[in-house]
This record gives structure tokens, sequence and C-alpha cells, in this order.
């Protein structure tokens, strides 16, 4: 796998390991408010060919508070 391949899924794995451990009822919720952030703004582009080519993340439905797209 290459690094930048691999640094994407690690990062996606800590990401889902992270909202598991979220939904215990005895979670640390400044450690998640803290490092959650953090490891979204970490994640790297995502690797090509992950998407289809005519893939627009800027498409799709608005949700509420979502403003300007």
């Amino acid at each position: 796998m290459c690094p930048h391949c691999e640094d994407f899924a690690r990062t996606i794995l800590m990401l889902g390991q992270l909202a598991l451990y979220a939904d215990n009822t005895d979670a640390d919720q400044d450690f998640i408010e803290i490092v959650g952030p953090s490891l979204a703004a970490s994640l790297p582009e995502p690797p090509p060919g992950m998407f289809p080519a005519d893939y627009d993340p800027t498409e799709g439905p608005e949700y509420p508070g979502e403003e300007g797209f």
C-alpha cells in the first residue's frame, strides 16, 4: 500500500474508533471534542480512484445549518 493510501486508511480507522468510543456511556467528552476535529483536520486527500472521476463533493442536498453551498 502506498504511504499516502496507508495514511488515509489509518486516519479513517482512528476516526471510526473514536466514534465507537464516543458511544460508551463513560466516554471522556472533552477528549472526543479535542481529538475528533484534530483527526478530521489531519485527514489527507483521498487516494486517487477512491471516488468516480465526475464526483463533486459540493453537489447534494443542503443540510440544516449549511450556508453558502
